[in-house]
């Protein structure tokens, strides 16, 4: 049975303890491993390279005591200067950005390379030894401490760099918007070789017969929250192995409330309790809506740090336009590639194909809507960004080729531009507004 079992890599990997807790580890297995070497390669060390620490014991204490308290000082500054970009990007770009943060690689190692730092200098310092007829001083340890100490002095620059940049608003915006990428990528490859193995799995385009729901066991959520993740090739061996047909009720990102239906198995008899446990195993539920399975979820993100910049307490059409450009560059991608169909095969009893798996799959429609509906209202009266949404019409249209798709450009360019008569008042500005509609609605015209 194919079970994934790094389900939560990559959850754990980008949490924000995860790449400081290995380096602080990495440090503690440093120093007993350079503490061992010591004893054998310092008088090496001493002739051959000439500029290791020499000091006694005394000038030893104080470079590492020294070391550590700046380390944890400086990390300490770190935590400040992160906690400070966290409210900035929290009161303007909204709360939901505070997980880009959370998964900065760059932070986490800046904030590791100082505890590491710290650790080091303080589990060597305790193997300083003053007694007389036995003294040690771990020569080699020290300048590789020292040799830390540089190194941290680096890392302590570029974070400052690192900061200044991560707190601007062009640059969060490209995140979310590879982030953005990066999903639809998973969830809408344009082949078979691409996209996530866990939830891209080989589909097929006929149906089985539907089963009348009082054949099927139902398999209930345990608790309030979002369905996160759907581990496909899990379900598709289960259902193998059990010449079961699995009916998914909900699709990643919907929310769903403690004992209702999530999914519809087929036939009833085959299903025990175990069986039944093993199954709700591989949909995971949580808190909050994630990008791993949910390209909805990085829209809303990018619709959100929009709206927020629309609002009076902002006033900053640049950042909405800069959001719109990355919506526009999705969506033409989008557009572009085969939806999925929802159902997954398997290998069946006799070897052949069979439809083992049924995901509801979000249309391309719904997600137009999402991408243009909440602008397009907060930024009604401000002409620069009805422009910018008429011609991120203009270009989706050029890649788009199925008609719903089409259709669902065309009614937000009418609904853009009707809001436009009526919020805007200055006749110049509706005038160009008028010729950018225009020019969306031949592009439209074009690609029917």
């Amino acid at each position: 049975m194919k079970v994934s079992v790094f389900k939560h890599w990559d959850r754990i990997r980008s949490s924000f303890w995860f790449l400081p807790t290995v380096l602080a580890g990495s440090a503690v297995v440093l120093a007993g491993v350079s503490r061992r070497l010591d004893t054998w390669v310092t008088a090496q060390l001493e002739n051959l390279l000439g500029w290791t620490f020499t000091g006694g014991a005394e000038g030893a204490t104080a470079v590492l005591s020294t070391i550590a308290g700046s380390m944890i000082t400086i990390a300490g500054v770190v935590f400040s200067m992160t906690l400070v970009a966290l409210t900035l990007t929290s009161s303007q770009l909204g709360p939901r950005m505070l997980r880009n943060f959370m998964r900065d690689t760059a932070t986490q190692v800046v904030l590791g390379t100082f505890v590491a730092t710290f650790l080091y200098c303080l589990l060597v310092l305790r193997s300083i030894r003053y007694d007389k007829q036995d003294p040690f001083v771990p020569h080699a340890s020290i300048s590789l401490a020292l040799l830390f100490a540089v190194l941290s002095i680096g890392v302590l620059i570029y974070f400052i760099h690192h900061v200044s940049l991560s707190i601007q608003a062009n640059q969060i915006v490209a995140r979310v918007g590879f982030e953005l990428m990066e999903s639809i990528d998973r969830v809408f490859p344009s082949s078979a070789d691409e996209g996530d193995d866990d939830f891209s799995a080989e589909v097929g385009a006929s149906e089985p017969p539907t089963s009348p729901e009082q054949e099927s066991y139902a398999i209930s959520a345990k608790s309030d929250g979002y369905l996160q993740f759907v581990e496909v090739g899990a379900l598709v061996a289960i259902a193998d192995e059990h010449d079961l047909t699995i009916r998914l009720q909900r699709r990643p990102g919907q929310f769903v409330v403690a004992g209702q239906t999530l999914a519809l198995v087929s036939p009833e008899h085959a299903v025990d309790k175990e069986l039944a446990e093993h199954l709700a195993g591989t949909l995971t539920i949580g808190l909050e809506r994630t990008p791993g399975q949910d390209v909805e979820h990085s829209v809303h993100k990018l619709v959100e740090i929009a709206v927020r910049a629309l609002s009076p307490g902002l006033n900053d059409p640049f950042t909405a336009i800069a959001c719109i450009d990355r919506l526009r560059a999705a969506l033409c991608r989008l557009v572009g590639r085969e939806l999925p169909a929802a159902w997954h095969r398997g290998s069946g009893a006799s070897g052949d194909a069979t439809c083992r798996l049924m995901i509801p799959v979000i249309g391309l429609p719904a997600i137009i809507d999402a991408s243009f509906d909440q602008i397009r209202h907060y930024g009604r009266s401000t002409p620069s960004v009805a422009l910018r949404l008429l011609e991120a019409i203009g270009t989706v249209a050029e890649f788009a080729q199925r008609p719903e798709d089409l259709d669902a450009l065309r009614r937000q360019a009418d609904i853009i531009a009707r809001g436009a008569r009526q919020a805007i008042t200055e006749s110049e500005d509706r005038l160009v507004i008028e010729e950018t509609y225009r020019e969306a609605k031949e592009a439209l015209q074009g690609a029917a």
